[in-house]
């Protein structure tokens, strides 16, 4: 099926964390009309099973498609972890389907050859060892070292970054022995760029942090020229749909998209 590449790019998340690279494609892709839904309901993803986290994706996959959306664009790594393949699948030929795991891998395989490489990220992420199994298919001379981080997404939910709470829980999880002389350390979670500063202070900028959102942003660019699918309408439109709303959710969409945005409740599990 032949999509229109005026046709806006579908976002989805558990929560907010994937309006950072919401954020960082419009930064780079200004003519790009975009859907988000944040699957309040649900969230975090990263505790939940697998098959919990397939349902979901499956779900939200069909609101965007109901929105024409040309590609989606699995802004969690939770979900990029347990269910791409499945949407994939699912998607078919009515859109092109992305993740936020192998742009990262890709970038790393091309950037740290021989070198210790720190992951953070949810249970979810870590336990399922996708980046560790791709990144051995690309480069086995990395070696990963992953640590599970599971309190840094609801205290970023909770809007507790650059203060006391944030600092020792991040202290504490970076302290971890498996982080121990690794030379970059990947973000692997949408929700942990809101921290970058405050990791990169911990390690006084002798190690590489590497953002996600930055990276996907770029290669998605790249995979929609590739793909004849950039769009060229200079009229935008955006639309950001959550299954649940709440007023502290709101405030921090705004922290997150870094301008304000007018969230739709769209609650598809009733």
């Amino acid at each position: 099926m032949t999509k229109d590449n005026s046709a806006p790019i579908g976002i989805f998340d558990s929560g907010i964390g994937g309006l950072t690279v919401a954020h960082k494609v419009k930064e780079l892709m200004p003519n790009e009309s975009m859907v988000y839904f944040g699957d309040i309901a649900h969230l975090p993803y990263g505790d939940k099973s697998a098959a919990a986290i397939q349902a979901y994706s499956i779900k939200v996959t069909d609101v965007l498609l109901q929105q024409g959306c040309k590609l989606i664009l699995i802004a969690c790594n939770s979900a990029s972890s347990a269910a791409f393949e499945l949407v994939r699948e699912y998607v078919g030929s009515k859109a092109k389907v992305f993740n936020v795991i192998d742009p990262v891998v890709e970038h790393v395989s091309q950037h740290y050859n021989k070198q210790k490489v720190g992951l953070i990220g949810t249970k979810q992420t870590v336990n399922s060892n996708a980046y560790e199994s791709r990144l051995k298919q690309l480069n086995p001379d990395i070696e990963l070292k992953s640590l599970a981080t599971p309190l840094l997404v609801p205290m970023i939910e909770e809007g507790f970054f650059e203060n006391r709470i944030s600092h020792d829980i991040i202290e504490a999880y970076l302290h971890d022995e498996a982080l121990e002389e690794i030379e970059a350390l990947i973000l692997g979670c949408t929700h942990y760029p809101l921290i970058k500063n405050e990791i990169d202070k911990f390690y006084g900028g002798k190690v590489d942090i590497l953002d996600s959102a930055t990276i996907v942003a770029k290669r998605l660019q790249q995979f929609l020229k590739e793909h004849t699918l950039l769009s060229e309408n200079k009229i935008r439109k955006d639309r950001f749909l959550v299954s649940d709303i709440t007023a502290s959710f709101e405030a921090s969409a705004k922290i997150f998209f870094h301008e304000e945005v007018h969230l739709e409740k769209f609650p598809i599990w009733d």
